[in-house]
């Protein structure tokens, strides 16, 4: 068992899904709460991922971030490396890649929330920050719960992206999916299967916690 593999693809699971929760919870609330059409093209933008092949998104990431373009020097002259083959691009293919996954649960959760809620609050004086973190947020906590195991979970599978992004470096960019690919392509079928053990442990934990903890507040509640 790769043990740095594994706690490389829990810490880049971890990061991620902080980071994604963070730029997600705004996000979604402007979506549910906001007006414009332009709104669509944003929501269809940040949905983009789910449609786009993994391998794609990586190969315009690594042009977008190599030595070639403007954004890639700019990158590289502001953190002393590029971020292509290495853990901080990895987390910054990994924030695109998975960032439906957390804003799709969160807009569902925020628009079952009864409006007149919303606006009660605003006519009581309330911010838009507030209304998000002391309304919204708290009555979709499942939602939110959803929202960051899936990205976790995305994260931990993701293959296509982290193969392009970031290579095969040990250490740095060598994930578990990019360790059961290597065992596979060296018919080391005994290795692939217990690593792909892992990685299906994980997935199962993590759902089953979620519907679990959801069968739990419901009955608590009848």
């Amino acid at each position: 068992m790769d043990w740095q593999a594994l706690a490389l693809t829990l810490k880049l699971a971890s990061v991620t899904t902080v980071i994604l929760l963070a730029i997600a919870i705004p996000l979604a609330s402007l979506l549910v709460l906001g007006r414009g059409r332009w709104l669509a093209a944003l929501e269809a933008l940040a949905a983009l991922p789910l449609v786009l092949p993994p391998t794609v998104l990586g190969f315009f990431l690594l042009v977008l971030l190599g030595p070639r373009t403007a954004v890639g020097r700019g990158i590289t002259a502001l953190l002393g490396h590029p971020l292509a083959f290495s853990f901080d691009g990895l987390v910054v293919g990994s924030v695109i890649y998975s960032l439906p996954f957390a804003v799709q649960p969160l807009v569902a959760g925020f628009a079952a929330i009864d409006p007149a809620l919303v606006d009660a609050a605003r006519l009581l004086g309330a911010s838009s920050s507030r209304i998000v973190f002391t309304l919204l947020v708290p009555l979709a906590r499942r939602s939110l719960v959803a929202a960051a195991v899936l990205s976790f979970l995305h994260t931990v599978g993701e293959f296509g992206v982290v193969l392009m992004l970031g290579g095969d470096i040990p250490g740095a960019t060598r994930t578990l999916s990019i360790v059961l690919y290597n065992q596979v392509e060296n018919f080391d079928y005994a290795a692939a299967n217990r690593t792909a053990a892992i990685l299906l442990g994980l997935s199962l934990t993590a759902l089953a916690t979620i519907y679990l903890t959801a069968q739990t507040r419901g009955r608590a509640r009848a």
